[in-house]
């Protein structure tokens, strides 16, 4: 297979090449910001403890977080709660344009690192904080992805009556961190502008509402209570996910009067085309409950390899069921360079995807490994104007790792 590997992120300046970014993240939601700004060519300075990121020791399906969403960024593993870690970080803070943090706000202000404490020494200093909900009766919760979809309507939309069921990935942890970079990088504009910096807040809690409003806009417009996806009454005639030959799955849809007669003449289906109960979309819909059975018997017959095939010569829409561990082998993903060569903290070799835009036709690639923990501390060091003795007198000491 010809494999186009994705570009160098540093073949050309990237939009925030100059930007200095300190980040005091863990878990997803602030590392993603991170990950954001970083691949946009920020330098992103992930700040640890000497027992670094917990989430680098993560199992199950926790064990992805640190490599994927840390990636582009250098690390500085640092014992803060000591006076001359405080002062090393100070001092690094005092060259960044932004500071990201996702820790508790008495955490950061038992530290110093607060915003109202920073913006006195820089009022240039652009602050991203990522939390669970924003200032409000809320705000002294703890949250987590999951907690605000239970409470936020996403896992009621997403399972069936009855069965709240939260989505596949950590969606609030990643938008939520999409977010605090778009609000960093309008904060960036801004300044440009007034010469001043800003906090900037992003939240769980309200990302989740964010992507339920659809469903709340609906019952606005209708009056009318969203059933949960399994049970919704469907836009479409056909939208749904189709067992057939060997067992395998695919999800086909049928969404418009001209695809019916597209699909219709596809598969010789001159009965159905003909049939006056299902016309129009809408009178499809209104059939679904004898439509979609009687084209299960009819698609049974066929693979998932001929129904892709054949819908794909005729511009119908349809999609594999797949589990992600085979999209490293997608050969789109493959062939476009949506996926990077990286190397992760233990030393073995792995491709990551990467943000989903182009830039001037290219996309966005991998200049830094995930940082082995402490991996660029002398050399952070070394830049702040430290001596090599007080370097080494700080490794001593065991202030930084």
């Amino acid at each position: 297979m010809n494999v186009m590997q994705a570009p160098k992120a540093d073949s050309k300046p990237l939009p925030l090449q100059g930007i200095r970014v300190v980040e005091f993240t863990h878990m997803v939601m602030g590392p993603t910001c991170g990950m954001v700004l970083a691949d946009l060519g920020a330098e992103v300075i992930k700040v640890e403890p000497l027992a670094g990121d917990s989430t680098r020791k993560l199992l199950g399906s926790g064990a992805g977080f640190y490599p994927l969403f840390n990636r582009n960024k250098k690390s500085l593993a640092i014992d803060m709660k000591s006076a001359k870690g405080r002062e090393v970080v100070l001092k690094l803070i005092a060259t960044a344009d932004i500071v990201s943090e996702n820790f508790k706000t008495e955490t950061m202000q038992k530290l110093g690192l607060d915003y109202a404490t920073l913006k006195q020494l820089d009022e240039r200093l652009i602050y991203v904080s990522h939390k669970g909900f924003l200032p409000g009766p809320y705000d002294h919760r703890t949250a987590l992805d999951e907690v605000v979809q239970m409470m936020g309507g996403l896992a009621y939309m997403t399972g069936r009556p009855g069965d709240p069921l939260r989505a596949g990935s950590s969606v609030n942890d990643i938008m939520g961190g999409m977010f605090g970079a778009i609000g960093a990088m309008a904060a960036l504009t801004q300044r440009a502008q007034t010469g001043k910096g800003q906090e900037v807040q992003s939240a769980l809690f309200e990302n989740n509402i964010f992507l339920v409003a659809q469903h709340m806009m609906q019952f606005a417009v209708t009056g009318k209570a969203a059933a949960p996806m399994p049970e919704r009454i469907s836009p479409w005639g056909i939208y749904d996910v189709f067992s057939v030959k060997n067992g395998e799955q695919i999800f086909l849809a049928v969404v418009g009067d001209g695809q019916w007669k597209t699909f219709c003449e596809a598969f010789g289906y001159a009965d159905l085309f003909a049939d006056p109960r299902v016309t129009t979309n809408n009178d499809r819909v209104l059939a679904r409950g004898w439509l979609i059975p009687e084209l299960r018997q009819r698609l049974v017959q066929f693979s998932r390899a001929e129904l892709s095939q054949r819908f794909e010569q005729v511009g119908l829409p349809f999609a594999p069921i797949t589990d992600p561990q085979y999209l490293f082998d997608d050969p789109h993903l493959q062939q476009t360079g949506g996926l990077a060569p990286m190397t992760l903290p233990d030393g073995r070799a792995t491709q990551v995807p990467l943000l989903p835009i182009t830039l001037g036709g290219e996309r966005l690639g991998l200049r830094l490994d995930p940082p082995k923990l402490g991996e660029h501390t002398d050399e952070l060091l070394r830049s702040l104007g430290y001596s090599a003795d007080a370097v080494a007198a700080l490794h001593a000491e065991c202030i930084v790792l």
